[in-house]
């Protein structure tokens, strides 16, 4: 017998998903999407943002089915509490982003331009490459995405799919490690 899809409970899609049934996600998408999409344009205000959230959060859905647990909550709140903290993630790393590109032109604007300290800092900046090539793997993917892509410990984690707290081992160990492979005095400037 074949389930019907749009009788279906939000239960039975959910484990339709989990059994790669993308029919299953595309009718869960269709009764719950609008909602995800809502309220991750109430909290953003921003269409591209609330569209990926939208994404994101659908995606989810399709790799890790089983972390739904309808003795908590139906599929709707569950959908809207992941879309929820998403855009709230990504509004702190908004925020945190222009604090820091905001505090760099001040620092810029005050220090005034510097061709000695230009070079220095490219000199610098040359020298901590090298360094992260050397560094293991997974060290240097996760710092890559935190210091030079600009994502906070949580994306890093879920871009990397790895628990918070072992990215934040990973990116401890690794900047520890830098610090350990040259005299520091090139980084006091």
């Amino acid at each position: 017998m074949t389930l019907v899809l749009s009788d279906a409970s939000d239960s039975a899609l959910v484990i339709a998903i989990g059994r790669y049934r993308e029919d299953a996600l595309a009718e869960a998408y269709r009764r719950h999407a609008g909602a995800v999409y809502a309220l991750a344009m109430r909290v953003l205000g921003d269409v591209a943002s609330a569209e990926e959230v939208v994404q994101e959060v659908f995606l989810r859905l399709w790799n890790e089915p089983e972390k739904f647990d309808p003795g908590r909550g139906s599929l709707r709140s569950y959908l809207l509490a992941q879309s929820h903290g998403r855009a709230v993630d990504m509004l702190r790393s908004e925020t945190s982003r222009r604090r820091r590109e905001d505090r760099q032109a001040r620092e810029t604007a005050e220090s005034g331009y510097d061709i000695e300290r230009e070079v220095w800092d490219l000199t610098v900046a040359e020298r901590v490459k090298d360094m992260v090539t050397v560094l293991p793997p997974q060290e240097r993917r996760a710092i890559a995405l935190a210091y030079f892509g600009g994502h906070t410990y949580r994306e890093v984690a879920q871009l990397l799919d790895e628990p918070e707290g072992t990215v934040k081992s990973r990116i401890r160990a690794g900047l520890k490690r830098m610090r350990a492979g040259g005299d520091r005095t090139w980084l006091e400037g």
